[in-house]
């Protein structure tokens, strides 16, 4: 099925905009499937590909060990594969339709509190090479709550310092515009002058952050960066670029931010992904109650 897998990806990419990353998964989980399918099933052609045949595919990597959040990407992924094919016309029917996704356990994302993004911030020493990028990369991480992928991607051309906002593309190649405050607007403005200048190779393109070479910061470098940052704060070594992200919506919801205003700046296509910091909160609360109160 390498051909359909292949026709499949180009598909996503093209016509649906969808992430590198995303293909990527999805590639995996498909060729792993198709795999199995021609090693334990001897089936080749996808009109042979039955829901027991799937439940057993499925069930295996459940006994393997992997996360129901895992095999949700793989049901997810054999799902549109199969209303790719069925559209088609190289299936005579979607076996899929009544395959349900495994409930999933959701845990509630991690958080720094104020004071400790306050210390991570200070931690860039813009008195040093690189520490006004880094500085201006940790105030734009926490003041708009991008995503990792988001800050590398974005550009000269979508961010307006004066009108202190960003227009970013997410998700499903979804674009948005995205408040900067102005403790970020103003370190943005620092590097922008003081050092990006210098950073400028014969190749750099209109990245807004830039690595030593003048080339695009990869996400595994501006984790580096981050954990770094972090280290030289004293707030641990478990912290990373999302937490900023998380750190964001949850501060914004504590004091007294709606809810839809959160979702809309954090690019979420539904509201319930955005609910989750609404249990952070209070957990929060309680935790506050417990520790202060004399019958907490």
């Amino acid at each position: 099925m390498q051909a359909e897998i292949d026709e499949f990806l180009l598909f996503l990419a093209t016509e649906r905009g969808l992430s590198d990353n995303y293909q990527l998964s999805t590639r995996r989980s498909l060729e792993h499937f198709a795999e199995w399918l021609s090693r334990a099933r001897r089936i080749t052609d996808p009109r042979e590909i039955s829901l027991p045949v799937i439940s057993d595919y499925l069930a295996g990597r459940k006994k393997s060990g992997l996360a129901a959040s895992s095999i949700k990407l793989i049901v997810v992924a054999i799902k549109i594969f199969s209303r790719f094919l069925l559209a088609r016309g190289k299936i005579g029917r979607d076996v899929t339709e009544i395959l349900p996704l495994p409930r999933i356990e959701r845990y509630l994302p991690e958080t720094l509190n104020e004071s400790q993004v306050e210390q991570l911030l200070a931690a860039a020493r813009t008195d040093l090479p690189l520490g006004p990028r880094d500085r201006a990369m940790a105030e734009l991480l926490y003041a708009s709550g991008l995503r990792i992928s988001e800050l590398t991607d974005a550009r000269l051309e979508n961010l307006n310092l004066d009108e202190g906002v960003i227009r970013v593309t997410g998700k499903g190649n979804k674009t948005r515009l995205v408040p900067v405050g102005r403790k970020a607007c103003e370190a943005i403005a620092v590097y922008l002058q003081r050092e990006r200048p210098a950073l400028v190779g014969k190749r750099t393109g209109s990245h807004v952050f830039l690595s030593i070479r003048g080339g695009k910061l990869t996400t595994v470098r501006v984790w580096q960066i981050i954990r770094k940052l972090a280290r030289h704060a004293g707030i641990g070594t478990g912290v990373y670029p999302h937490l900023l992200r998380h750190s964001f919506a949850t501060h914004l919801l504590s004091n007294g931010a709606d809810l839809r205003i959160i979702q809309e700046m954090l690019g979420h296509a539904d509201i319930s992904t955005t609910q989750i910091y609404t249990h952070v909160d209070q957990s929060r609360l309680k935790a506050v109650h417990h520790k202060f109160h004399p019958r907490g």
